[in-house]
């Protein structure tokens, strides 16, 4: 029997949602900031942006030279409030799910991330500390980019 198990992550990032759905959304400002690593590089990212469309990422971990890459179809499209995809990494053959809500309130937008149908707890664990990685990056791209 497979585990199938769920990561949620909340975050507030000080932009409106606009500017948070499209750093989602938007290929060049995808490239600045999903990567793991700080230091990482984000070789691709692709968008497609309709129902069906694909997404893709490929990250580069700069200190081994190597590619982790994954990608999907867009699933929901509800600008700036929700938006959802699936997820299957290159070397791995599992599809999950990320959904995302994104909630304005004064300027700032609070980001309700899931990431559905994780195969076990380690790699609960593991997205986990990507994802925040990820989200530590976009927080300071959202920033560098504050009007």
């Amino acid at each position: 029997m497979t585990l199938k198990t769920n990561l949620k992550i909340e975050r507030t990032f000080e932009a409106p949602a606009d500017r948070v759905f499209d750093a989602f959304t938007t290929a060049e400002v995808m490239r600045r900031w999903w990567r793991v690593e700080r230091h990482w590089e984000t070789a691709e990212a692709e968008v497609d942006l309709r129902v069906g469309g694909a997404v893709r990422v490929v990250m580069r971990n700069t200190d081994e030279d190597v590619l982790h890459g994954g990608g999907g179809e867009y699933t929901l499209i509800e600008r700036p409030s929700r938006l959802a995809f699936t997820w299957v990494w290159d070397d791995e053959p599992h599809e999950t799910l990320i959904d995302i809500e994104f909630e304005e309130a004064d300027g700032a937008t609070t980001v309700r991330f899931t990431h559905s149908g994780l195969w076990s707890e380690e790699t609960v664990r593991s997205h986990r500390g990507g994802w925040n990685g990820c989200f530590d990056n976009l927080e300071r791209e959202l920033a560098a980019e504050a009007p």
